[in-house]
């Protein structure tokens, strides 16, 4: 599982650490505030049910920024040197003896969350609450996936249909939040959606929310960029919003770009100005879904949502969405190119670059590493 490693002391390239690699496996630590560098990264041995990947394409995500910027992300603190990343695809290398539907030279994204598949929320079927989750660069130090070789479970590692790229394959692991949250919503061919927060997250939400058949879709951010990419990708609206403006007034604009009730709304931003319009912007019976964590509390007005009987539901991460997700590209009902906005190489200049590009926010949305 992308499980093992430290660092080697040296910078530079050394013999193989691995049986069959010709050259060391070398990766990108976080060393501290800014400073990321690329060093040696030790495998662990193959297990029967594990699989090599050479990776070929890594996305950073907005948690890889926090940690870059911070060394934590919400209440996760890296304390020590750690391996980043964990939006990935690659090539199978070699495969555990016991892994039967995975052959050398497949294709494959990787789903970065390994459960203990023991614990009563691991047998209820929703392993992502699992308290002993090890996940690519979470809780820290355990490892991520911006490497050249990682080692992971074969029953996490999923083909790519022949008409995938990798890069759609590492984007995946994004585009499962908002599969995830359409779920938990149940969003269907009758539910008209709001969502709020037109970064990253807000816009695979929205590409979610399209494939899921949501009649009409409203977007609201803060920047017209964002905005403008949301009514590219599909929204039948956009509002402009601003942390100036009561929370009444964005309710009343967004009821009139929706024209009709908000039967469920997404706080892809997670703050109180947003969630707080999300409540009151949402129709009586309605669903109210907390995806994004901008503030670590909320401060919201409960009371009048809970007497329209709106349901304030969350979610983390994500729990069996590959598989679709990998239909709804293969099948172009999703199409998450647009998003890829900046590609870098595997070189420590273009590295620091990527990271430094991803932070500084501007026109980036998704930056990808091609290996």
């Amino acid at each position: 599982m992308g499980k093992g490693g430290k660092p080697d002391g040296g910078d530079g390239f050394e013999e193989a650490s691995r049986d069959g690699c010709e050259q060391e496996n070398m990766a990108v630590w976080l060393l501290g505030v800014n400073t990321l560098k690329i060093q040696p990264f030790k495998l662990p041995n193959l297990g029967p049910r594990d699989v090599l990947i050479r990776l070929k394409a890594v996305g950073i995500c907005g948690s890889d920024v926090h940690h870059f910027k911070n060394m934590r992300c919400a209440d996760f603190v890296v304390k020590e040197p750690m391996v980043i990343g964990h939006e990935c695809a690659g090539f199978v290398e070699e495969v555990g003896s016991e892994v039967k539907h995975l052959v050398p030279g497949d294709r494959v994204a990787l789903e970065p969350g390994i459960n203990c598949k023991r614990c009563e929320l691991c047998k209820q079927g929703r392993y992502n609450l699992c308290p002993e989750m090890k996940f690519f660069g979470f809780p820290p130090p355990t490892h991520g996936c911006l490497a050249n070789q990682v080692v992971h479970p074969g029953d996490l590692c999923f083909k790519l249909p022949d008409n995938v790229s990798l890069e759609e394959g590492a984007m995946c692991e994004p585009l499962s939040v908002g599969v995830h949250a359409c779920r938990r919503a149940s969003v269907g061919p009758e539910t008209n959606v709001l969502v709020m927060g037109a970064g990253p997250i807000g816009l695979v939400t929205l590409l979610a929310a399209r494939a899921f058949e949501a009649p009409r879709i409203v977007v609201a951010d803060v920047n017209d960029h964002c905005l403008s990419v949301a009514k590219a990708l599909g929204a039948h609206e956009i509002v402009k919003v601003s942390t100036n403006i009561e929370v009444a007034e964005e309710v009343a604009k967004i009821k009139e770009a929706m024209g009709t009730r908000v039967d469920v709304s997404f706080d892809c931003a997670g703050f109180n100005k947003t969630m707080a319009t999300a409540l009151s912007a949402t129709g009586s019976g309605g669903k109210v879904c907390l995806v994004g964590m901008g503030q670590r509390e909320l401060t919201l007005p409960l009371t009048s949502a809970a007497a329209r009987e709106v349901d304030v539901i969350g979610i983390f991460r994500y729990k069996n969405t590959w598989p679709l997700c990998l239909e709804l590209l293969r099948s172009s009902k999703v199409d998450v190119k647009p998003l890829i906005t900046h590609r870098f190489g595997f070189s420590q200049k273009e590295v620091e670059k990527a990271f430094e590009t991803s932070a500084g926010g501007g026109n980036a949305i998704k930056v990808m590493f091609n290996l």
